[in-house]
């Protein structure tokens, strides 16, 4: 049997692997009507490029989308467009939570779902006609080791659409980190509807947000950088600028470089930032056979894997990933043990059965869909945990709050720190703890508030409390 390849986690180490299930996990259908929206108004704009350059692409079957998060692309490619594919993204879970859109969007058909790696893609060589990525490329610090699978996968003549990456703005003071609206003060929210928030702001608005969960993003890439990465790839694409246009701060700019001759919307991207889309064609005539079904390659060893409805197993080196609720985990063997550890002691995932056993006291029933499984605490909460693993380790715990809390933490009794929420929903904490066989954790939260019509008394909420390893 053969060994499994290493993990390189150059492009996007494993911590942030890590964030990323989570995240997606957490947020991918969460809120399931406010989502449901913003994947539909996704969808519209993607289409529509799609279907205007349509004379480009030969073949949008067998297709592959990365980073897919939920599949809601997927499932427009595969019903209004008819093609038949994958969706691939690391979390599994917002896979699964995606499987909604079916029946709450009256769909006929789904794309297959891949739990997979972006910088380690389980396909075989020039066997896919089309693949797409949507706000993806920005979460890896080395975008070649995306591009370099991408072309390696896609079959000569076929096409690779991305599409909302960022553009690095020239126009800003880049000192003030903005985080999304629904989380900005009153003079931040003033600022942010004038536009003048942009001239301060470091990043992308809201990337705050993302980097508190540990996702590192990689906004460091200007009109230019994006157009000499695209060349070093595909000689010929087609490229679609949309700068930053709201408020009236950003719309007078605009105005002014319209005054100057050859004005494009390029042009505009540049001082204003905004975001890139691509259509991408590789090299040569696209080949008259194509089969999704002889497509998926082993991520371990990277021989072909013969498909089956049930399992995929890999005849070379033995791996084997079965269809667990819909998803089939085409993750490195190694990484899938890091990432799915499955109900362990040290592992509490409140939107899996079996985190209940480690509660002690304090916290109340679960609510919640989805990934967005939580449970509220009032004053004090105290869990248990076990590592599964000899050495020191992090606590790691991922909840919202609706204040600007102060949370303060002990294990086994012993002081680990006190924080103090600087933005009110999401947040997470981490704070490294010595080694031990056990550990009791306290958690102290306040203020607490009553809400009207309920006895509980409540002061954050968390969806995951888990221990990390150095």
């Amino acid at each position: 049997m053969a060994e499994p390849l290493p993990v390189d986690t150059r492009a996007q180490d494993l911590s942030v692997k890590r964030a990323q299930v989570d995240f997606h996990n957490f947020a991918s259908l969460g809120q399931p009507e406010r989502v449901l929206a913003t994947y539909a108004d996704e969808n519209v704009r993607r289409a529509a490029i799609l279907s205007a350059h349509l004379d480009f692409i030969p073949s949008l079957s067998p297709f592959l989308e990365i980073g897919a998060n939920a599949g809601h692309t997927s499932y427009m490619l595969a019903n209004r467009f008819g093609a038949e594919g994958y969706a691939l993204d690391i979390s599994a879970d917002a896979l699964r939570h995606g499987r909604y859109l079916r029946t709450a969007w009256n769909l006929q058909r789904s794309p297959v779902l891949v739990a997979g790696d972006a910088t380690r893609l389980p396909f075989r060589d020039s066997s896919i006609a089309f693949l797409a990525g949507f706000q993806m490329l920005s979460q890896f610090m080395d975008i070649d080791a995306v591009l370099r699978e991408v072309h390696r996968v896609l079959a000569p003549g076929g096409v690779y659409f991305f599409a909302e990456e960022p553009i690095r703005r020239i126009l800003t003071l880049r000192f003030y980190r903005a985080p999304y609206p629904e989380q900005m003060n009153g003079l931040e929210r003033a600022l942010h509807r004038c536009g003048l928030l942009d001239y301060i702001a470091a990043d992308v608005i809201g990337a705050w947000q993302e980097e508190s969960f540990g996702i590192r993003q990689n906004h460091r890439y200007g009109l230019r950088d994006w157009l000499a990465i695209i060349g070093r790839y595909f000689p010929e694409s087609r490229v679609l600028t949309f700068p930053r246009a709201s408020g009236w701060a950003n719309g007078l700019v605009a105005g002014l470089l319209r005054l100057y001759p050859g004005y494009t919307d390029a042009r505009a991207a540049r001082f204003l930032g905004g975001t890139l889309a691509a259509l991408c064609k590789k090299p040569g005539p696209l080949p008259a056979q194509l089969s999704m079904q002889q497509a998926l390659a082993c991520p371990d060893c990277m021989a072909p894997l013969p498909w089956d409805d049930h399992e995929l197993r890999c005849p070379s080196c033995g791996f084997a990933a079965p269809l667990e609720d819909g998803v089939f985990n085409l993750l490195p063997s190694k990484l899938r043990e890091e990432l799915y550890p499955g109900v362990r002691p040290d592992n509490l995932d409140f939107s899996k059965p079996g985190h209940e056993e480690a509660l002690l006291e304090g916290f109340y029933q679960l609510e919640g869909e989805f990934g967005n499984r939580y449970r509220w605490i009032g004053p004090r909460a105290r869990l248990r945990l076990k590592p599964t693993r000899p050495g020191a380790a992090v606590l790691r715990l991922q909840g919202y709050s609706p204040s600007h809390a102060r949370i303060e933490l002990k294990a086994n009794g012993a002081p680990l720190g006190s924080w103090r929420l600087e933005r009110t929903g999401l947040f997470v904490i981490e704070a490294p703890l010595p080694p031990a066989a056990e550990y009791t954790v306290e958690i102290a939260a306040s203020p607490v508030f009553r809400p009207e019509g309920d006895e509980r008394e409540l002061s954050v909420n968390f969806s995951l409390i888990r221990l990390q390893y150095r």
